[in-house]
This record gives C-alpha cells, structure tokens and sequence, in this order.
C-alpha cells in the first residue's frame, strides 16, 4: 500500500471542493453544516479508546483530521487562512505555553513543580494572551467558550474557581451537597413542580455532580458513556430474557421489567455479557 501525506490529504480536500468536478455534497458544506460531524468524530474518537479499539482509533483520528483539513479548506477558498497556518498557529501556541520545556530566546526555560503548579501555570499564558489579544473581560472565568457541551463548562467553570482556593477540599462534602440539592428538588416537586423552578434545581444536581466527579478525580464524560454502555448492555440482555421466554418487555408491568432487570443485573457482573 502506498504511503500518503498530510499533503495527500490536502489535494483530496482540494479535489473534493472543486466548484465544477468536486463532490456535490462537499461542495455545498459550510463551516456551519460540518461542525455538528466535527463534533460527532471527536466523540467516536473517544469511543474507540474506552473500548481500546486501536484499529478504530486509527480511523477516527483520520475522520477527525479530516474535519481539520475540511475546515482549513474552506476557510482557504474565502481567504481567511490555510492548513499551513493552522499548523503555524498550534505549534507557536504549544512552545509559548510550555516555557518549562522550551527555551525562550534569552535561552530559559521555567521550573515548574508538578503538574498541579504547571496547570495553573497553563492558565496564566491563557490570561496573558486574552489580555494581549484585547479581551477586555478581566473576570477569571473569561474565555470558557460557550460552545462547549455544558457538562464540559462546567467543569472547565469550576477549575478556573478552584485556581483561586474557591473549592471543596475533599469529595466527601460535595455529597453532603448533591443531597442537599436533590432535597430541593424533591421539595419543588412536593409544591406543584413549576417546571421552570425544577429544571433551575435539577440543574444544580448535575452541576454538583460534575464537581463529585472533578474532585474524585472520575473523568465525567467518560464516566457517563460506561453507564450508558451498561445500561445498554443491560437492556439488551432483557429483551434476549424475555425472548427466550417468547414473550416482550412492551405491555409487562414495572414490577415485572424490574425482575428482567435484576436477572440481566446478574448475569452482567458475572461477566456472562459482552461489553
């Protein structure tokens, strides 16, 4: 098989957004319409490494990479910028942020500690560069994009807190806090659920609950796909249960789901089923 290039890549861009012999469907993407499946591969790119499927790995970071190539194309053809300054761009930003392992051009290079003080560090350069760059928002929490996944800022709202001391010490009172949070949700549905004030505390629920992960040092997202891969899993084993019975979940009470649950329960942590 043929060896290829980033550049290979960059005239299958080029090919497939030619005006007149370039994919119909390629050529009418707009940075709009493409961000949703950058999204989406950057996701497959973390499913393939909770199943350490490195095969799969392999051809979602390419699927990723693409978007990369997608996007500096287009920008290319409106002549904002290319992949070249993309690449420009990240490399400038990974040397001017990392002077603990460059030199700068007096020769030196930072001394940091551990990774904690190297963190901090990381967000200082990011607060030097937005005041550089004209940001005329001073507050700590500036920059935290809003087109992140909310779980995502968060998490990322919470560190930029914890940087100053405004934190938790330990896990154990973030508990002592999501009960208290799901008390004052249980009390709002006991007063009619206005549904506006219940997804006010419900919100807080999971806000807290990307704090019990960040403290306990449980990566939230990646936590939150092992449940959804177990409950899938789970499910699935309920419906073969029940077809082995010739019979369907659909129409049975509660009580008798549960019972399929429990069994599908079973058999999961005797590892009886596939991950």
């Amino acid at each position: 098989m043929a060896e290829r290039s980033i550049d290979d890549l960059l005239r299958i861009m080029a090919a497939l957004r030619d005006p007149e012999h370039g994919c119909p469907w390629d050529v009418k993407q707009t940075f709009e319409t493409i961000a949703p499946y950058t999204i989406e591969e950057a996701y497959e790119v973390a499913d393939a490494i909770d199943r350490h499927a490195l095969n799969d790995l392999r051809d979602e970071l390419g699927d990723l990479l693409l978007q990369v190539v997608f996007h500096a194309r287009m920008a290319e053809e409106q002549g904002a910028f290319n992949f070249a300054d993309v690449v420009k761009s990240i490399c400038d930003k990974m040397i001017r942020r990392h002077p603990h392992v460059f030199a700068d051009e007096s020769g030196n290079i930072e001394h940091v500690e551990n990774v904690e003080s190297q963190t901090v560090a990381w967000e200082e350069h990011k607060r030097r560069e937005r005041a550089n760059g004209g940001d005329a928002d001073s507050s700590l929490l500036a920059g935290i994009s809003h087109g992140l996944p909310e779980w995502q800022r968060a998490l990322k709202l919470q560190k930029r807190a914890a940087s100053i001391g405004f934190d938790w010490s330990d896990p154990l009172p973030v508990l002592d806090k999501l009960r208290e949070e799901i008390d004052e949700v249980r009390a709002e549905l006991a007063t009619g659920a206005d549904p506006a004030r219940v997804a006010d505390e419900v919100g807080d629920v999971l806000f807290v609950a990307v704090n019990l992960a960040r403290l306990t040092k449980v990566d939230y997202s990646s936590a939150l796909r092992q449940a959804n891969a177990k409950f899938e899993r789970r499910f699935r084993r309920m419906e073969t249960l029940a077809a082995d019975e010739n019979t369907a979940l659909k129409g049975k009470t509660l009580a008798e789901q549960d019972a399929y649950w429990d069994r599908a329960k079973a058999d999961d942590k005797a590892g009886r089923l596939k991950p």
